[in-house]
């Protein structure tokens, strides 16, 4: 379903060339001199356009460094007027936004935790009525795709046309390399619901460590997202918050010297024609393998028949578990991954299921 935003191109509020829009700098504001410095070596590298830094920082625990305060706007504005970089910070409040644009902070962000509250995005939303600043709406702590479209509307609506999303993960149960799951999907979801909303990428958040930064930064390109907003430290071992996720501005210069960025579209109308006939070819394995699945339910419903006649459950886990283990082992042979192949198996064992338990019922109402 598309969500129709009335926004402007990330061009018209932010020129970057062909280049993508890059955010970076400290996760936060500690002194004055590790945010002037760090904004100095950032502007040196002739690669960064936005430099970021956390004012007020919402912890999981009390008793952790929640932020400078209002303090490090100062800092921000000195170093806007040394270096030229534009500003950011997070907001999550009405007051936060109050102080922000007082200082004249140029790009505000929405963060994860308060994306996830419809009420905190609301206070934010009425507090930019009326104001022309750029907004970022980062998705929601957990895999939501309507809260976050919901969170970007009501910052739309309130008269926000300069607005994007960041993408930085999603907190999941699982524990796996990276802090948060990219969900890649999801980010693919939003693109399609709203085409026109510039997506850019949280490397740092997603990753949780610095090494596997330059993987999701070239994956973010790959997967046709605008930008990156990447936390930046002078000295990331002594950073005051999340210090294994930051990265020197030299480190980060050597991370966009190595990015390939891709285009969306080719001019070369050999490839165009070449592309279009391999899609042809996907289209119609794509259409056979639905009519093959939609065979493969007939039959579920015959079994749903038969169990339902000889008072049979619907579910047998040994069953179950026989089709696992053989169909991931043929996956793997396939050269296809095992998640994949188990992923796929259960979206048809839950449809094969809510077949055969549709013509249980059926016997059942009819029987009332």
């Amino acid at each position: 379903m598309k969500h129709t935003l009335d926004i402007v191109p990330l061009k018209s509020w932010i020129d970057t060339g062909d280049k993508p829009l890059i955010i970076a700098g400290p996760c936060s504001a500690e002194t004055e001199e590790q945010v002037v410095s760090t904004a100095h070596l950032l502007a040196n590298t002739g690669k960064v356009n936005v430099l970021r830094a956390g004012i007020w920082k919402p912890r999981t625990r009390p008793g952790e460094f929640e932020g400078i305060g209002s303090i490090g706007l100062e800092w921000l504005k000195r170093a806007k007027k040394e270096t030229g970089l534009l500003t950011s910070t997070e907001v999550a409040t009405a007051k936060h936004v109050e102080e922000a644009l007082a200082a004249g902070i140029d790009i505000l962000w929405v963060g994860a935790r308060s994306t996830a509250n419809p009420f905190t995005v609301q206070e934010i939303a009425d507090a930019l009525q009326g104001v022309d600043v750029p907004v970022f709406v980062k998705n929601p702590v957990n895999p939501d795709l309507s809260l976050w479209i919901g969170a970007l509307e009501r910052i739309n609506r309130a008269g926000i046309k300069k607005l994007g999303a960041i993408h930085r993960g999603f907190s999941s149960f699982e524990k796996t390399a990276f802090r948060n799951e990219p969900m890649w999907d999801l980010a693919v979801q939003l693109k399609s619901a709203c085409p026109e909303l510039p997506i850019i990428n949280d490397p740092s958040h997603i990753c949780g460590n610095r090494e596997l930064i330059p993987y999701i930064a070239q994956k973010a390109m790959d997967m046709d997202q605008q930008g990156l907003i990447v936390e930046s430290h002078i000295d990331p071992s002594v950073a005051w918050t999340d210090a294994k996720q930051q990265v020197t501005p030299a480190a980060l210069a050597d991370l966009l010297d190595h990015l390939s960025v891709r285009h969306p579209e080719s001019n070369n109308p050999i490839f165009d024609d070449k592309l279009a006939e391999l899609r042809q070819q996907i289209d119609k394995l794509d259409d056979a393998i639905l009519k093959q699945i939609g065979d493969r339910m007939k039959i579920a419903e015959k079994i749903g028949e038969y169990k339902r006649d000889n008072n049979v459950t619907i579910l047998q886990v040994s069953r179950w578990d026989e089709i696992v283990e053989k169909r991931v082992q043929l996956a793997k042979a396939l050269s296809l991954s095992a998640d994949f192949a188990t992923k796929y198996l259960e979206l048809l064992h839950n449809e094969s299921i809510r077949k055969q338990n549709e013509v249980m019922n059926a016997k059942s109402v009819a029987e009332a």
